[in-house]
């Protein structure tokens, strides 16, 4: 493992961050000074403004209840409330699973653990939404949320700045479609990718417009009944079950 992403996985600092205490000489593999392309072995000591540092063994994950209107960043450049605001400040070092955008709402994960939250962020798991969405459902995208789709224009339905035009859609998992009136499908979704604004951007395709997004489920972790802008720790079963999705992946913790 490099010596940035030791610090990041092992430390409150971001692998940006670490390079520059690399650059600084403030860190130590052993006695030696690190370099930035240096590489950690298991049996290494590694020192930061002389202290040690030791791999963590331990992790925390907490579900967070988004609200509509609340960013998933630290800061935000428009002024924006940003999810960090509304939790205690023990957690302002903390990595979200993935994001929810501005206006959409749900079960959002936060974890100390850069390493668990790349294994999350990365995983198949399933994503369980309800959608409300203006325009009605046709068989076109009845097939599509079956079969799948691939589009070479992504836009609709994307953020104004992105970069991200072609995209391949799974196959849903699983889908209900609720009814339609006055004007509003309502249904629930169940995907297995967490790709940039991806229902969005399906339902974009169509010229259907997502008007309220709701994530209420990943894997095993569900919403349930946690209020808006509350938060609540794994329960001990859950954490055994994330245990266990990480050593059938070989995830080492």
């Amino acid at each position: 493992m490099r010596i940035n992403k030791f610090l990041s996985h092992n430390t409150t600092y971001s692998r940006r961050e670490a390079d520059e205490l690399i650059k600084q000489g403030l860190v130590k593999i052993n006695q030696k000074t690190a370099q930035l392309s240096d590489e950690v072995k298991d049996e290494d000591k590694i020192f930061l403004k002389n202290k040690r540092i030791y791999k963590k063994t331990q992790f925390s994950v907490i579900i967070y209840h988004k609200q509509k209107g609340e960013i998933v960043s630290r800061k935000d450049d428009r002024g924006r409330k940003t999810i960090y605001e509304n939790l205690p400040k023990n957690f302002s070092t903390w990595l979200s699973v993935g994001r929810l955008d501005y206006t959409s709402e749900g079960l959002l994960l936060l974890t100390d653990s850069p390493v668990i939250a790349d294994a999350l962020m990365h995983s198949d798991l399933e994503r369980e939404y309800y959608l409300k969405i203006k325009g009605q459902i046709s068989k076109q995208v009845i097939e599509a949320m079956r079969n799948g789709l691939e589009i070479q224009n992504s836009t609709k339905g994307a953020h104004a700045k992105t970069k991200i035009n072609a995209m391949k859609f799974a196959p849903f998992l699983d889908f209900e479609i609720f009814g339609w009136s006055g004007g509003y499908t309502k249904l629930r979704v169940v995907i297995n990718e967490g790709q940039n604004r991806e229902l969005r951007r399906f339902f974009g395709y169509f010229d259907l417009e997502v008007m309220d997004l709701k994530r209420v489920a990943f894997g095993v972790l569900e919403l349930g009944m946690l209020k808006a802008g509350k938060y609540r720790f794994l329960e001990r079963g859950e954490y055994e079950k994330l245990r266990d999705f990480l050593k059938i992946n070989g995830i080492r913790y």
